[in-house]
């Protein structure tokens, strides 16, 4: 539970500082700071209400006069609004890269790619979720969205690496970072995946991969990308001041 409620304000505060941020940094990468608090913003409400319906899922156990109810169990986990909020907040994870990239109009066939992959990756892994643990169904629909993942990271390292060339190298530093936020930071939630497989204790064990993979790759992805367009603004701003 309080790792929930750790989860929401550090989802909150980094909504507050991205917007904050926005008008701190070069016009042309304001959008990137603007997404970075909307993903955020967006987990926030969602680990909220996550919360929410877990404290209402105890309270049931229990009947008015506090007496815990015989044979009554602990509902399973919302794990449904984990893939609501993923599939708005991951296209948009995505998104970061080509307006890092400041492609322009040529943005929209990367971010096509990017945002198919995504999706389809996420859809195959709520069918694994809601598939029967270990079935050949689970298994297979787990491996489908491993390979969207796997495919992601592809265009990372192959199409956006020669986009990359020509870039800002404050910029580029913070590609690289996002690409292994996709790489390593998004492997623990295959993993968080696989802790089904430990029995009854094996679904606390996922939602709390699954937190601490949120707040790494949610909050951590836009301070990257905040690294990168503030280290930008520092260079444009000594320029000036040396041609002074």
């Amino acid at each position: 539970m309080y790792l929930f409620w750790i989860s929401t304000v550090c989802m909150g505060a980094g909504t507050a500082f991205f917007w904050l941020m926005a008008g701190n940094v070069p016009r042309v990468y304001r959008s990137v700071m603007v997404v970075a608090g909307i993903i955020t913003g967006v987990a926030c409400y969602h680990y909220f209400r996550m919360s929410s319906i877990y404290l209402e899922n105890v309270a049931s156990l229990f009947d008015a006069d506090g007496v815990r109810i015989a044979g009554k169990e602990l509902a399973q986990f919302p794990t449904a609004y984990r893939y609501i909020d993923w599939l708005i907040t991951v296209p948009l994870l995505v998104l970061e890269i080509p307006l890092l990239l400041n492609l322009g109009s040529k943005a929209k066939s990367l971010f096509r790619i990017l945002v198919a992959a995504s999706v389809i990756m996420l859809v195959f892994a709520w069918i694994a979720e809601v598939s029967t643990i270990g079935s050949v169904a689970w298994w297979a629909n787990y491996a489908i969205s491993c390979v969207a993942w796997f495919y992601i990271v592809f265009v990372l390292f192959t199409k956006v690496n020669q986009q990359m060339v020509g870039q800002p190298e404050s910029i580029v530093r913070s590609l690289r970072t996002l690409r292994l936020y996709i790489l390593v930071g998004w492997t623990i939630y295959p993993i968080g995946f696989l802790m089904s497989l430990a029995g009854p204790g094996g679904e606390s064990a996922r939602e709390i991969c699954y937190n601490i993979a949120d707040v790494i790759n949610k909050v951590g992805f836009g301070l990257a990308c905040y690294a990168g367009v503030n280290a930008l603004t520092k260079h444009e701003l000594d320029q000036t001041a040396a041609r002074l």
